[in-house]
């Protein structure tokens, strides 16, 4: 099952800071055509920052516009980020970034 659809926002500093909390789980980020990258961590609203400053061409090249996320434990979201990057068939995975 993939993210649920009531949160998805607008990939901005300003849209993360406002709908995203500083806890641990999945993320995923998407271009109005596909799924860009699915990822996991423990401070979800932290990672999507870094994602937006990022200056290396990795996710930029597919022209992010969205995001997704869910809350996971620490235990859980590794397996939950393999099941999502597979059902949503992202573009990047973390050796190609």
């Amino acid at each position: 099952m993939p993210f649920p659809p009531e949160n998805c926002f607008v990939l901005t500093a300003a849209s993360v800071r406002a709908h995203v909390p500083r806890s641990s789980g999945v993320y995923g980020i998407f271009s109005r055509i596909q799924w860009i990258y699915v990822g996991e961590c423990g401070d979800i609203q932290q990672r999507l920052l870094s994602h937006i400053a990022d200056t290396e061409p990795g996710i930029k090249r597919y022209g992010p516009t969205g995001f997704s996320f869910e809350l996971q434990s620490d235990v859980s979201r590794a397996a939950r980020r393999d099941a999502l990057s597979g059902e949503l068939s992202a573009q990047c995975t973390e050796r190609f970034l």
